[in-house]
């Protein structure tokens, strides 16, 4: 039987979702009036005649025009929102797992939680996702990771953001753990990795590349810790690796691991638990086009070319250590 206290929860998160949807909803009113303001501000920096589309508004936006920033002149989006604290507190991850998880599914959960500095593993048990998502609230945790898996191998990754979204879900392939790798994977360090973000120039790219670095806190400049994650052909080929300087000009790049590739097939705005979120974008791989088409980049690596830009992205990143 519920109690008045969790009544009273989710009382709350009805409001905070209901008072998000409702700026997400102004998001079109803002950006037609940032442009007609766009429009006035570069004719009176030209010294041009105002167009007239814009000589009606012309009067109720000067003020406005000339009391705004390069900072403030753009407006917010509820992707601000989501993530305005990014940056500012570090993020408190929790990682587990679908219901009655493998050995493997297990060992894999372990190498997320040592892999997302300030996260902490927790055992499923038969919690559903809903009595889930209330305790990570309750705890103040920013996302939530969930591993799946199909036959003992870890096949899915759903990353949602607290308290209010985004949920991000991804097929995992591929699946190399610490123990597996040859030669043997070095020791982890807890250090907050730098984090490399390759191919991501779309819109959406852009979404999830913000998705994946805000699990991360902010690194220090010296830290000998990288995570990458790069994109082709929206798969994300995920890789972790250690770097060391024996004499002051030789760099050595030693892999941590584990090792994965990552393909999104959905974006929801709400958390997990909110079935009846809106979806920001859904993979439809069986559509005449969807062989054609790109979303999370604008470029198409073949395969020598992929591994020449992973060799060209340690070797730039090797010079910037060397000069460091």
């Amino acid at each position: 039987m519920p109690t008045s206290t969790d009544a009273a929860s989710r009382r709350r998160q009805t409001r905070l979702r209901r008072e998000y949807m409702y700026r997400k909803s102004l998001e079109g009113r803002e950006k037609a009036a940032y442009e007609q303001k766009r429009i006035i501000r570069e004719a009176l920096a030209a010294g041009k005649p105002l167009p007239t589309e814009v000589r009606a508004s012309y009067d109720a936006l000067k003020t406005e025009v000339d009391a705004e920033d390069i900072v403030t002149e753009k407006p917010k989006t509820h992707i601000d929102d989501e993530y305005g604290d990014a940056g500012l507190l570090e993020p408190r991850v929790c990682v587990t797992t679908s219901r009655e998880p493998s050995s493997r599914l297990k060992q894999f959960a372990k190498e997320v939680k040592l892999l997302i500095p300030n996260s902490t593993r927790i055992n499923r048990g038969n919690n559903r996702v809903d009595e889930l998502m209330e305790s990570c609230k309750e705890s103040e945790f920013t996302d939530v990771v969930v591993v799946q898996e199909t036959r003992g191998e870890p096949d899915g990754l759903v990353i949602s953001h607290l308290p209010l979204g985004p949920t991000a879900y991804f097929s995992i392939t591929n699946t190399v753990m610490r123990h597996d790798l040859d030669p043997p994977a070095a020791p982890m360090s807890e250090a907050y990795p730098h984090i490399i973000l390759d191919n991501f120039n779309t819109e959406l790219g852009r979404r999830v590349g913000n998705i994946l670095k805000c699990l991360f806190p902010v690194p220090r400049h010296d830290t000998k810790r990288v995570v990458t994650f790069s994109n082709n052909n929206d798969f994300i080929s995920f890789r972790h690796h250690m770097y060391s300087k024996p004499t002051h000009d030789v760099v050595q790049l030693h892999e941590v691991g584990p090792r994965f590739e990552l393909r999104l097939y959905q974006i929801r705005l709400g958390t997990m638990d909110q079935k009846e979120a809106d979806n920001e974008y859904v993979l439809r791989p069986y559509q005449n086009t969807a062989k054609r088409e790109r979303y999370c980049s604008r470029f198409f690596y073949t395969t020598t070319s992929y591994i020449c830009n992973i060799c060209l992205l340690c070797f730039l990143f090797l010079k910037i250590i060397k000069r460091g």
